[in-house]
């Protein structure tokens, strides 16, 4: 699959830190350079054949539709589309006009993930978000008008704004706008963001773990009665609209990221990133040279990440998988780590995959890291 980062954004939300010029110069450079990469790295895939293709990062949708449309006809020279290929595009809810949509609906392009975070216009002000609750539902009721389906919305659990009752009402909306995939995340106060500056001088207070446990939880329960698979700790889907973009990064499939901040993975044992800087990247991709760095993942590491990221997902971590992949003195020490959990329910094994039963998800994190080797 191929992942392309796009290094422009408009807005700085109040958990985000990065805002790239969208200057008409720097868009034709970037995407100039971000399809030069393309080429170079053409040969990096082992399988030609996508899957799936994701226009992903700062704000995608500020392209306009013909430029989407150049980067997939350059994706194409040199790979080709499974029948099924699912081709995403993040947008914010201000940028899903009638006009942006109707070029759109005419592109390859067939889901959309719209970041539109809450219903509610007081956490969207918290958020420092551009849009406000009308606009969040009526871009989503205008994009399935031009006939796309197939829609993701991120949603925002846990602001010190919000309530158990209006979280009841944003999943309720949700339900009513016939969404069929839901990525849902609790508030987190980053560093250097507008929100911990106001939780800072006391204008907000800090998000509760007790109260985000408690909406994470009736979400689960609100979603499995809507017939919402839960597949991953943050990602509910219908069936038939599982993500199979962040699927693949689950399971471990090798992936190509284009642009700047880009990050891939060969399948096995190789990491590699592009620079972050944009001047860098454009300068180095137009010499021909990649603008890219990489690591070779340790055992160690290999095995951290498997349990991190299999153990947050319902098909857990494929235990034949890993006993064929590392040294036995790592699968006794990770046999020795599962007994106690097993025995206190954290754990189970079912089929021959460690799994976290559900209700133990909102703690997924932490089981995992008790398991780390180091």
């Amino acid at each position: 699959m191929i992942y392309i980062h796009i290094p422009f954004c408009k807005q700085k939300c109040s958990y985000c830190n990065f805002h790239f010029s969208t200057s008409l110069n720097f868009k034709e450079e970037m995407i100039a350079a971000m399809k030069r990469e393309i080429f170079l790295r053409k040969d990096e895939l082992q399988n030609k054949n996508l899957q799936s293709l994701y226009f992903g990062g700062g704000t995608p949708s500020i392209l306009s539709g013909d430029e989407i449309h150049s980067l997939i006809d350059e994706v194409l020279k040199y790979f080709s589309f499974d029948r099924d290929i699912e081709i995403t595009l993040e947008a914010n809810p201000d940028d899903l006009d009638k006009h942006f949509l109707k070029t759109l609906s005419g592109s390859p392009v067939n889901r959309l993930s719209v970041g539109t975070q809450s219903f509610f216009d007081e956490d969207l002000r918290l958020m420092n978000r551009a849009h406000n609750a009308s606009e969040a539902e009526g871009s989503i009721k205008r994009a399935q008008d031009f006939g796309f389906e197939n829609l993701s919305i991120d949603l925002i659990y846990g602001s010190p704004t919000s309530s158990l009752e209006i979280w009841k009402e944003n999943l309720n909306k949700t339900m009513a706008l016939e969404i069929p995939h839901i990525s849902s995340y609790a508030l987190t106060v980053e560093p250097k963001t507008a929100l911990e500056n106001w939780i800072a001088k006391g204008k907000v207070v800090n998000p509760k773990e007790e109260e985000q446990n408690k909406e994470f939880y009736y979400m689960i329960d609100f979603l499995k009665d809507h017939h919402f698979e839960h597949y991953e700790i943050s990602n509910f889907a219908k069936p038939g609209f599982h993500s199979k973009h962040n699927s693949a990064y689950w399971k471990y499939n090798e992936y190509l990221g284009i642009g700047p901040s880009a990050h891939s993975y060969n399948g096995f044992d190789t990491r590699s990133w592009n620079v972050a800087n944009n001047p860098q990247y454009i300068k180095k991709i137009h010499a021909g040279l990649l603008a890219k760095e990489e690591e070779i993942l340790s055992k160690e590491d290999q095995f951290n990440e498997m349990m991190m990221i299999g153990l947050r997902t319902v098909w857990g971590v494929d235990l034949e998988n890993v006993r064929n992949k590392f040294p036995e003195r790592m699968i006794e020490k990770l046999y020795t780590g599962i007994t106690h959990k097993l025995e206190d329910g954290l754990l189970t094994i079912e089929n021959d995959h460690l799994k976290i039963p559900e209700k133990h998800w909102f703690m997924a994190d932490g089981i995992a890291a008790d398991l780390f080797i180091v």
